[in-house]
């Protein structure tokens, strides 16, 4: 491995790349994609937002109902097969490449925003 991407200024990472804890309330198979997604539903507090998400390897569905996720919210929406994705659950790969989405140690109130 190696970071090799250089520095920025922090401020304007954290202008730019809008991140907010939210809690999975559905999650739905989603057989019309060409990868392997879930259609999942995101409350972030004050709104809820659609996203289509490769977690399918490392999670049932039910594993998924009702957890926090951090999700990117401001990168517009992707129409994914007839799908509008309007959030990016973010995630790391492990050791087989499965995503493994990012979530907060403890409870945190929907909508709080990642610094």
């Amino acid at each position: 491995m190696g970071i090799n991407e250089p520095d920025i200024v922090p401020e304007q990472f954290l202008d730019d790349v809008e991140m907010r804890v939210g809690t999975v309330t559905d999650v739905a198979e989603f057989p019309e994609a060409r990868k392997d997604v879930y259609k999942l539903t995101v409350d972030f507090g004050e709104e809820s937002r659609q996203s289509a998400a490769g977690l399918t390897e490392n999670y049932s569905k039910d594993e998924l109902l009702d957890r926090q996720v951090v999700a990117v919210v401001n990168l517009g929406t992707v129409n994914i097969a007839g799908f509008e994705s309007q959030c990016l659950v973010v995630g790391v790969d492990d050791a087989d490449g499965n995503a493994v989405h990012l979530r907060p140690d403890e409870p945190v109130g929907n909508g709080e925003r990642v610094y």
